[in-house]
């Protein structure tokens, strides 16, 4: 069994009646571990253009664009390489596999061909492309948007870490290595894949791509996932609170079925805690499915589930649930704002967290013990006191409580990674979202890579009866 922090208990003590009367399960706290290299791929011809302007010199390189938000441009992408420091980069290239990279895509043999020759235009030209590439892969991943299925998180490490301010700091630095190992993802669920990388023996190569595929899915997240945040991976049904990156409590989830309610891949902002939250039923179901109708026709059963409708003149029919037991939100729901209209909520139907397959809900995120959950961020995000939290909460009263400290939520999606007791394991890709990712490990790797998705935005009409 996996330990339990001892904060939760401090925070919401005498409130165990509140948790819906399910036993809270626990989490392990993750640790750092390393690895080593794997085999190299063919490698690319050798691009030796003679200008340094940065408009001439890699006019199909830079994947980053010329200006970001308001820094300034970024210059020539070239720097003058002498042959330690290009023999430091080429140190670097015939160890990157160990971070799940192709040493075959940075032409460590053009380096040494170019180098022996002596200091060149050339020269500096392959190393600083080179160098580019690297910290391209290594701080947004290697896989190209469109084997991103559904993902749609605006990675901030391309403003934080500009490729050409690296380039410049290492060589003036002379600590190629350094420079880009700085760019690894911190959490320990990296490190832990890079050592399951290194123990896996070089036959078993489905595992080992598996493995690679969720390393670089570790790096289209933010390096830094902040101090303290929720983070979830869909197909392990499991939503982590986590701070300094140390699980402080874990609750099972239940998220969209496949198909176009498919819960998508987002990095957020909670920016509050509604308490005894209404739902305002979506039309396709107010009129598609003729519930306003039986709400207006029948109010004695209206009355039961806590539907009220409103007719306008017109003849439109609004049916909104009140707060209480049968709301369908339950008695929680995390405020996340996105184009998505994804959230965290509660629900009557606590039976389901029950289930080992809970891909059931139209893309929204059902948590078990939910009133803890909302009461420990509204504790923590300054929004209230316990004691205030507590009556909030048995008040029956919709009532929203702004977070004063923000907490990021990560809906992430891997199908190897680390479980909420600590264990290195496999989950079931429950939409298919490997297959992408795998193949494009086997095709040299894309230039030009945007940093954003162009999937559909499939906004969510939420049922939270479904399932």
């Amino acid at each position: 069994m996996s330990k339990r922090f001892g904060i939760i208990a401090g925070l919401v003590a005498g409130t165990s009646v509140l948790a819906t009367g399910l036993v809270p399960n626990g989490a392990a706290a993750q640790g750092q571990v390393t690895g080593q290299r794997a085999a190299d791929a063919p490698a690319e011809a050798v691009e030796t253009p003679a200008d340094a302007k940065f408009d001439e010199a890699f006019p199909q390189m830079v994947s980053e664009p010329l200006v970001q938000g308001d820094l300034a441009p970024p210059g020539p992408m070239v720097e003058s390489w002498d042959g330690e420091k290009v023999a430091a980069l080429i140190e670097v290239i015939e160890g990157i596999a160990a971070e799940g990279l192709n040493p075959g895509d940075y032409d460590a043999a053009g380096l040494r061909n170019l180098a022996a020759q002596g200091p060149s235009e050339a020269l500096d030209s392959l190393a600083s492309k080179t160098f580019v590439w690297l910290v391209e892969d290594l701080r947004d991943g290697r896989t190209p948007a469109e084997a991103r299925v559904q993902w749609f998180v605006v990675d901030p490490d391309r403003n934080r870490l500009r490729s050409r301010d690296l380039l410049a700091q290492a060589v003036s630095s002379g600590d190629i290595a350094g420079t880009l190992e700085e760019l690894n993802p911190t959490h320990p669920d990296y490190a832990a894949l890079k050592a399951e990388l290194a123990a896996t023996p070089m036959e078993q190569t489905a595992k080992r791509k598996l493995i690679r595929a969720n390393m670089d899915r570790w790096r289209w997240l933010a390096r830094d996932l902040g101090r303290q945040y929720l983070i979830t991976n869909v197909p392990e049904y499991q939503l982590r609170l986590t701070v300094a990156d140390k699980i402080i409590s874990t609750y099972r989830t239940v998220v969209g079925k496949p198909g176009r309610t498919a819960t998508p891949q987002l990095a957020e902002t909670v920016s509050g805690v509604v308490f005894n939250p209404t739902w305002t039923v979506p039309q396709s179901i107010v009129k598609g499915e003729g519930l306003g109708a039986r709400v207006l026709g029948n109010p004695a059963w209206a009355r039961s589930k806590g539907y009220v409708a409103t007719k306008g003149a017109n003849g439109y029919v609004s049916v909104v649930q009140q707060p209480g037991p049968t709301n369908s939100l339950g008695r929680m729901k995390l405020e996340m704002p996105n184009r998505h209209a994804i959230f965290f909520h509660d629900t009557p139907s606590r039976h389901l967290f029950n289930n080992d397959m809970r891909a059931l809900s139209h893309g929204c995120i059902r948590t078990e013990r939910a009133l803890e959950l909302a009461i420990t961020m509204a504790i923590l995000g300054k929004g209230a006191s316990k004691e205030e939290a507590v009556e909030i909460a048995t008040s029956g009263k919709y009532t929203k409580v702004e977070n004063k400290r923000p907490w990021e939520a990560y809906i992430t999606y891997f199908t190897m990674g680390v479980d909420i007791d600590g264990n290195l394991r496999q989950f079931d890709d429950i939409y298919g979202r490997d297959a992408p990712v795998l193949a494009s490990l086997d095709k040299p790797r894309v230039q030009n890579r945007s940093g954003e998705s162009d999937d559909e935005v499939i906004v969510i009409e939420d049922d939270p009866r479904a399932g």
